[in-house]
């Protein structure tokens, strides 16, 4: 009988210490180390910056332009990121922000007038792609237009 109390004891003591640890202090990096892993957080997102590539090589980040819409496909999970505002023209730059990190088709669709083919760009979205302003910028390039 005292062996059982012991026991059950013991386990409700393990249980209870086990149980007082939050979840936030067991990820939280010793106090003595600078908390840098070389590992991307799974929440970390990036702001988008989307132009145009001519046909001639020009990066275009000015003007209106026939656009339906700028699409990101994350290659590993086939999730899409859609900036689709209405209409059918959209100016230049756009952005989306809230992108998570990987590597993506970057496409443009058709506007309303159906006047500029757009191609794919495949890019990876991480630390090392952010640029000065803080965006990743992406040029859909233009295959075809009227």
């Amino acid at each position: 009988m005292k062996k059982s109390i012991f026991t059950v004891s013991a386990v409700i003591t393990l249980l209870t210490v086990a149980t007082s640890f939050s979840s936030r202090e067991i990820a939280q990096p010793y106090k003595g180390s600078s908390g840098i892993t070389g590992e991307t957080p799974k929440n970390q997102t990036y702001k988008i910056r989307y132009g145009l590539l001519s046909k001639n090589g020009t990066k275009i980040l000015s003007g209106n332009y026939d656009v339906g819409s700028f699409l990101a496909e994350n290659i590993a999970t086939g999730e899409v990121y859609d900036t689709y505002y209405g209409g059918g023209f959209q100016s230049v730059p756009q952005y989306y922000d809230g992108l998570p990190a990987g590597t993506y088709n970057f496409s443009a669709t058709q506007g309303q007038g159906g006047w500029v083919g757009y191609g794919t760009v495949v890019a990876t979205v991480s630390d090392a792609h952010v640029d000065a302003d803080g965006y990743v910028t992406v040029y859909i390039p233009i295959i075809w237009e009227e």
